[in-house]
């Protein structure tokens, strides 16, 4: 981690959370307003240390998505679902994932290989969810909300949308 650019980013309302995510090519960091820059210079090694350990876990692939949506539809889904494909798509810009209930292939935006493994595991099963209900019923909001950290995921990726707006 030590080539790859670090850019510090201070809010004011920020108070005590530090809080980094790796953005293009860059880690960005950030810190609240008030912070010293002694204790700046502590978060930016240990989140970098934190990035670089979490790099260091396997690869996100194609194959380990299917192998965890399979995983998935067995635990929250009696196995019963056909999957007909399942990969990441850096096409995949405005969703999270989509699902065609004709063929069975889901699409995984690129952007959630680098969050926390219970947010692609929800979205996973969102996706899956849709194998059953095209639309967004409270058939699907049920079977959906199997996922024990369906709610915080879902907080997760609201929250991780609104900080990548750009006012567009």
């Amino acid at each position: 981690m030590k080539d790859i650019p670090v850019k510090v980013i201070r809010s004011p309302r920020r108070r005590k959370t530090v809080s980094a995510r790796m953005s293009n090519g860059e880690l960005l960091i950030y810190l609240p307003a008030r912070m010293s820059r002694r204790e700046e210079r502590e978060w930016v090694e240990r989140m970098k240390k934190r990035m670089a350990a979490k790099r260091g876990r396997a690869p996100r692939t194609d194959e380990s998505l299917m192998k965890r949506a399979e995983e998935l539809n067995k635990k929250y889904f009696e196995g019963k679902l056909k999957i007909g494909s399942i990969s990441f798509s850096d096409r995949q810009r405005r969703w999270h994932g989509s699902c065609s209930t004709l063929t069975g292939d889901i699409r995984i935006s690129s952007r959630l290989k680098e969050m926390p493994h219970w947010v692609l595991d929800y979205v996973i099963v969102h996706e899956l969810a849709h194998l059953i209900h095209g639309g967004h019923s409270k058939e699907f909001w049920r079977l959906v909300n199997r996922y024990p950290y369906a709610e915080r995921a879902r907080g997760f990726l609201i929250a991780r949308d609104m900080e990548d707006w750009d006012g567009a």
